[in-house]
């Protein structure tokens, strides 16, 4: 064989090598038509201090790709969902999608539970341009920063200016309520966001807020300053918080005398808010949550889960089932899993049945869904009103 020949194969096995690698870096473009299954990414807070939200909400998501993979799949191929722990911590978050993205090849992640770890693995996501959808962050700032929408980012529950104008509404006109004192929790971005919308609407819908009070979490003792919002005698007191305090709050409120109707968000919806505060005590008290599970348009979800995991869903198991829902909804539309595909997807989601209800994303990939006024009656949650908003910001 002489030199020239040799060159020539030699080329040509470069060549070869070179096609070869262009085919294994493609895989995980598009997985469809590649692999067997559909890998996405479940990035949650599985262990840490808010576990408990973590784990629900994961429950919720895991059931939805259940029901989508006993169905058949999509076109042909099951979903593999790859679960990471962010240990209730963003540091630990952003860790869990870097891996997800990098070393598992997800095509989208669902989760996590909770707005900073979001936000933690939102820049990741995006430099990667691997969707997210986050169940249960209701900040505005998830999806929208500086004016700008996250291509990559969306979400699976309504926003919180949503939650306080619908309080404020139902406040004024239901209630027939002209003055209002705000409790709120000076130490969360949460209760003072939830806070300044409610104060905004209700005044603009001719109400007058008289006081505003705040606590830090982690406080037990309310009685001081309860005494001094008692006398200013307004017609509801507003307590933008979550179970831990609102329970310890409501109770010792009752304890001094205050009978006004106190309102809140979806920080209360909890069981543990009424072994805290006591059923009596909730009486007269009213928060705006995601869904109930006496909702007809739940009944499914609601069965299912039951069925799957034993006992019903609470708010954050809903939530990630939504999200699920959202997901597999985008997979099947997009016809393909190529990352931006189904960000694209995700962005045209219009009038999509989930758990909890219809939902349509928009231009902000916020949400437009149903939110739920309840009414605690001897400590059982009751549905007060059903609210159908138009908007995202209700």
């Amino acid at each position: 064989m002489n030199f020239s020949k040799k060159r020539l194969r030699i080329a040509g096995l470069l060549l070869g090598i070179t096609m070869l690698g262009s085919v294994v870096a493609g895989c995980g473009g598009d997985q469809a038509a590649n692999d067997d299954t559909i890998k996405v990414g479940a990035n949650f807070e599985i262990t840490g201090n808010v576990a408990n939200y973590g784990t629900t909400a994961r429950d919720g998501f895991n059931l939805a790709i259940k029901e989508a993979n006993e169905a058949g799949g999509i076109n042909g191929k099951k979903i593999t969902v790859i679960e990471a722990d962010n240990k209730s911590d963003p540091a630990e978050s952003a860790n869990a999608a870097t891996k997800l993205i990098s070393d598992d090849k997800v095509v989208a992640i669902v989760g996590p539970a909770t707005s900073g770890a979001v936000q933690a693995e939102s820049q990741i996501a995006t430099e990667n341009k691997i969707p997210i959808i986050a169940p249960c962050a209701t900040s505005p700032d998830i999806t929208v920063e500086n004016g700008q929408v996250k291509p990559y980012v969306f979400r699976g529950c309504f926003i919180d200016p949503l939650q306080s104008n619908t309080m404020a509404n139902f406040a004024a006109n239901e209630l027939k309520a002209k003055t209002a004192v705000i409790y709120l929790d000076s130490s969360t971005d949460y209760s003072k966001s939830l806070a300044e919308v409610f104060k905004n609407k209700f005044e603009a819908l001719g109400g007058k807020v008289v006081m505003e009070e705040a606590f830090v979490a982690k406080d037990q003792d309310f009685k001081a300053t309860l005494t001094n919002i008692k006398t200013a005698n307004a017609d509801v007191i507003y307590i933008p918080a979550y179970y831990e305090e609102v329970g310890k709050i409501v109770k010792q409120a009752r304890e001094l005398g205050i009978t006004q109707p106190i309102l809140g968000t979806d920080g209360w919806d909890d069981t543990k808010v009424v072994d805290i505060a006591g059923a009596d005590a909730l009486n007269n008290t009213y928060y705006v949550t995601h869904y109930i599970d006496t909702d007809p348009d739940a009944k499914a979800f609601v069965d299912a889960f039951t069925k799957e995991y034993g006992h019903a869903p609470g708010v954050f198991a809903a939530l990630g089932y939504d999200a699920g829902k959202m997901l597999v909804d985008a997979i099947k539309r997009a016809g393909s899993t190529d990352p931006e595909a189904i960000q694209k997807a995700l962005a045209e989601t219009k009038d999509l049945q989930v758990g909890t209800g219809k939902l349509t994303v928009d231009e902000n990939h916020n949400l437009i869904k149903n939110a739920f006024i309840i009414e605690m009656k001897d400590g059982v949650k009751t549905l007060k009103e059903r609210v159908t908003p138009t908007t995202a910001e209700g």
